[in-house]
Parts: structure tokens; C-alpha cells; sequence
């Protein structure tokens, strides 16, 4: 019964939020939640598949139309509640539909989500179902808002100008801002773009976890709700938001898995690109495709 009652709740304040905000006219847009135009016959069955991205957009830039900084194609099963992310390195060189070839994050510049929902889509074989964009600082706001997480990190690692102290390796706490420089940093990494896919999927699973463990709190699920909805414009209607908050409840820590794909890194035009191991991406999308699971990275 108080399982019956809460989701009610929530399923009321989704329906509140909507009609009392409607789209980005009471608060700035910080983060876009849009539905792909797929084509027809495509059905994963009980897999919700979402392009989650972080747009590298400036003050004044609108971030549906800049390059994107972060991407992860993330899949849930409503029935089983296993979940995968898939890593897409920014830098990956691919062809981009109806503008030839280059770095798969120029994709949401060129066309917005929907283009790079299709990009990304190609890439792997799995064509997302939604994309979802958020500025940095409103990734960060919403990390302070939960109360922080915890990740696991490999190694220790710093950057000058992001996190001069660094991260050291083991459990580490994580506000806002630290979640967002261990997200972003690159150049020190052993790996590079990779291990920094590879830290994205990590405080994905920690923002994952902190829900999961909060949301008997009484308002917790609520207020981050109300919270993102001011700041989040979409079209879906209330019943498909809700749909899609039942998914990311639903999914049990057990049951995720994660890999990034990897490649060689080449030379175009004097900038240097990663070449992507197509058929790497392919097999993780026949795997996960069915149950949102990856055997084998």
C-alpha cells in the first residue's frame, strides 16, 4: 500500500508539473528530454533505449545545437530490471547523415538530438528511443540536490585545471562539481577519451545508486522531480514521463553492465580522431539489444 501511494504521488506531481510547466518559458532551459523519429517496425520489445548527452554549450549557445561533450547510450528493461550504458568517446569519427564524416558529437550541432540520436543509432545498431541534453551546471546543481555520490575510481588521477587536488583511487564522495571534473577530464587519463567514457558510466551508476537508496525518503523522488521539471523542456506527455521514471526506479544494481567502445586514433585534417571498432559497436548492441545486458566487454 505505501508503494501504491507513492507512486501515485509521483504520477500526480509529473502530472502538476507538466500543466504548470509546460516548457522552458518560467525557468531557462538547463536540460531537453525529446523523442526520436525512429522508423516504423523498429521494437526492442521491453528495452527502453536513451541517448543521455552532455551539451558543451557556452553562456547564450543553445545546447541542442553545439557539440556534445558526453554520450551514453543507455538501455532499461522494464521487465527484468537490468540496464547497460554503452560509451560513444566524443571523438569518435563516423559518418553523420546527409553530412558526410567527422566527430560523432558534431551531430547535435549539424541536426540537433535527432540527428545525433540517428548517428549514434547507426554506430551501434540500437536507434534510441529519446535523447536526453543537459547543460553541465544543471548537472551539477542536480548532483547537489540528491546530496552527492559515491563512485569507485580505479586510479588516482588530477587535472590543473578542473581538479588540481585530484581524485584519489577507492569509494569517493562526489558533490556537484566533483562529479561533473570527474566526468569531463581527458587529457590525464591513461586512455584518454575512453577512461573518460568509462568515469561517465561510473557516476551514472552513483547518481543511480544515491536515488535508489533515498527514494523511501518522504519527498525525496518528489522534490527532484518538481526540481527537474523546472528547468526541463519536452513534449512528452505526463503518462510517458512517468513511464519512463518507473524504468530508471525499476532497475536493480545487480543488473548493470557497462562498456565503452573502443578504437584506434587517427589523423584528419591535422586533428586528431578516434576510429571507432564498428563491429565492437555492433556486437554490444546485438547483446544488449533484447535485455539491456552485455556479457563481454
Amino acid at each position: 500500500m505505501r508503494r501504491l501511494v507513492r507512486t501515485l504521488t509521483l504520477g500526480l506531481v509529473l502530472v502538476v508539473a507538466a500543466l504548470v510547466v509546460p516548457n522552458s518559458t518560467v525557468a531557462a532551459t538547463q536540460a531537453a528530454l525529446v523523442k526520436v523519429d525512429r522508423a516504423r517496425g523498429i521494437d526492442y520489445g521491453d528495452v527502453i533505449w536513451i541517448l543521455a548527452v552532455g551539451s558543451d554549450a557556452r553562456p547564450g549557445e543553445d545546447m541542442l545545437r553545439t557539440r556534445g561533450d558526453a554520450l551514453q547510450l543507455i538501455g532499461l528493461d522494464t521487465k527484468t530490471g537490468a540496464a547497460t550504458t554503452i560509451g560513444i568517446p566524443r571523438d569518435s569519427y563516423v559518418p553523420i547523415p546527409g553530412r558526410g564524416s567527422d566527430r560523432v558529437n558534431a551531430a547535435l550541432y549539424y541536426g540537433g538530438p535527432q540527428l545525433l540520436g540517428r548517428t549514434v543509432g547507426d554506430l551501434v545498431g540500437i536507434q534510441p528511443e529519446y535523447v536526453f541534453v543537459t547543460r553541465f551546471p544543471f548537472f551539477e546543481d542536480m548532483v547537489d540536490e540528491i546530496g552527492g555520490i559515491h563512485v569507485r575510481n580505479p586510479r588516482f588521477f588530477s587535472d590543473s585545471n578542473l581538479k588540481s587536488n585530484g581524485f584519489k583511487a577507492g569509494r569517493i564522495h562526489l558533490d556537484g562539481y566533483g562529479a561533473m571534473a570527474f566526468a569531463r577530464i581527458r587529457k590525464t587519463l591513461p586512455g584518454g577519451d575512453f577512461d573518460r567514457s568509462a568515469n561517465q558510466q561510473r557516476v551514472l551508476r552513483g547518481i543511480h545508486g544515491t536515488i535508489r537508496k533515498n527514494a523511501r525518503r518522504p519527498g525525496f523522488i518528489e522534490r527532484g522531480v518538481l526540481t527537474a521539471m523546472k528547468h526541463l523542456h519536452t513534449d512528452l506527455p505526463p503518462s510517458e514521463l512517468f513511464r519512463l521514471a518507473q524504468a530508471v526506479a525499476q532497475v536493480d544494481p545487480r543488473k548493470i553492465t557497462s562498456c565503452v567502445v573502443q578504437g584506434g586514433i587517427g589523423d584528419v585534417g591535422g586533428a586528431s580522431v578516434v576510429l571507432p571498432y564498428v563491429d565492437q559497436a555492433r556486437r554490444y548492441g546485438d547483446q544488449a539489444r533484447k535485455d539491456a545486458t552485455i556479457d563481454k566487454c
